[in-house]
């Protein structure tokens, strides 16, 4: 039976030493250009050194008007030696053990912040249905832009492949621009690109036959793929299962499970911000063994041979191991807890049996306010500061080597958001 120390051969032909992947999680790190930075470089050395088999970066994005946050890495049009030397030196810091580096490509989307772009492109105008004001009413694109942003992956992986990276990640996934192409809430599109599944998957298809024909059948693809959005309306787990299969075929060579988007963030298990209609993204049985996403996994598994890569929640060997050993999963992705500890693939691979759970020692509101009514919204608001408590937590492990414990979650809250203020002050000259 497998376990988390074996080796993983894909398909196209490379080996990940070992089952334990270091999930995609945002940084915020680029210069005001989107260019790789050396505390970048020291990060991915830090989780490198720390035992992963795999290490997947956060989001690089192939439009520098369409950001995930301030401080993303981007990839547009030809990169200028700064911005190969520090995609370089990022790459060789994350295979410098010996393991693998992805990066993961990505479009925002509607799911850009207002301050970003306050009319991004997305398949239609739809907003996100969210309050605050934080994304604007988006325009829809049009055909010739929707083929010039397939020809944007396509060069965003030439250029991953061509400065060291061992594979790339597509994300269509979180409600960024891929899934909300697959979303029939998002996608009002009556033309090729929308209507019945085929067509809102469409695009997501398209940029794995341009990012294959880029790089070349040995070169890893990876495509992170929602479950579903756990909206009424929404993508399904029955169309997830389907686009699974046709991403097979199309020689996906590992298949990340995750689900949600910022509407519903199952990913982030913020679910004070779910509408109490929706269906849990987990089971309770799911829960007990920690992983959010293995069950879904677990079903996509009696149609797919195809490896597939699970996030969310894992803590203990022993429920990496079973998953493995179930079927639930070929690569177990860790993401918090390699914030704080960096080494933790390489303490549970030498027998170490639970990882911290940074997440339980974080809790700022008293537990006997979740019997009050009206205060969702202010549980939902905690959970976004623990969230920004683990990006502050990135930023010190990139900034000095070591985590930054002793902040508390609303002051990180603010550093974080200060630190974007000033990147996009700084961008704009």
């Amino acid at each position: 039976m497998p376990s988390i120390a074996d080796p993983l051969v894909l398909p196209c032909g490379a080996v990940l030493p070992n089952r334990l992947a270091k999930a995609a999680m945002t940084e915020g790190l680029a210069d005001p250009q989107g260019r790789a930075t050396a505390e970048l470089t020291r990060l991915y050395g830090l989780w490198a050194d720390g035992g992963s088999g795999l290490l997947i970066t956060g989001n690089v994005q192939i439009d520098r008007d369409h950001l995930e946050r301030p401080g993303n890495v981007i990839i547009q049009g030809p990169q200028d030696a700064a911005a190969l030397a520090g995609l370089r030196a990022m790459a060789a810091a994350g295979v410098r053990a010996g393991g693998h580096i992805w990066m993961q490509i990505s479009h925002a989307g509607r799911q850009t912040q207002v301050t970003v772009n306050p009319h991004p492109k997305a398949p239609s105008a739809v907003a996100v249905g969210l309050p605050g004001k934080q994304f604007g009413l988006p325009e829809a694109l049009t055909e010739p832009e929707i083929l010039d942003l397939i020809e944007r992956f396509g060069h965003a992986a030439e250029v991953a492949k061509a400065t060291g990276y061992t594979g790339v990640q597509i994300h269509a996934a979180h409600g960024y621009l891929l899934s909300q192409f697959l979303s029939p809430r998002a996608n009002l599109r009556s033309d090729q690109w929308g209507g019945a599944l085929e067509n809102r998957a469409r695009m997501l298809m398209a940029v794995v036959a341009r990012v294959r024909a880029g790089v070349g059948p040995e070169f890893p693809i990876g495509v992170k793929l929602n479950s579903a959005d756990f909206q009424k309306g929404g993508f399904a787990f029955e169309e997830s299962v389907i686009v699974a299969r046709w991403l097979q075929d199309a020689g996906v060579d590992l298949l990340e499970i995750s689900g949600g988007s910022y509407e519903q963030p199952a990913m982030m298990d913020i679910h004070g911000m779910q509408a109490p209609d929706m269906p849990s993204p987990q089971k309770a049985s799911t829960a007990a063994r920690e992983a959010y996403f293995v069950d879904f996994a677990k079903t996509m598994r009696a149609s797919l041979t195809m490896p597939l890569l699970v996030t969310g929640g894992f803590r203990t060997r022993r429920a990496m191991n079973t998953a493995l050993e179930t079927g639930g999963a070929d690569v177990i992705g860790l993401g918090r807890p390699l914030c704080v500890d960096t080494a933790g693939p390489a303490k549970l691979l030498a027998g170490a049996e639970e990882l911290d759970r940074w997440e339980n020692k974080l809790k700022l509101l008293p537990p006997w306010l979740s019997f009050l009514g009206g205060l969702k919204m202010l549980r939902a608001v905690e959970g976004f500061a623990v969230t920004y408590w683990y990006y502050a937590q990135i930023d010190a492990l990139a900034r000095t080597g070591k985590a930054n414990i002793g902040i508390s979650p609303f002051p990180a809250l603010l550093s974080i958001q200060k630190a974007g203020k000033a990147w996009l002050k700084a961008r704009k000259g």
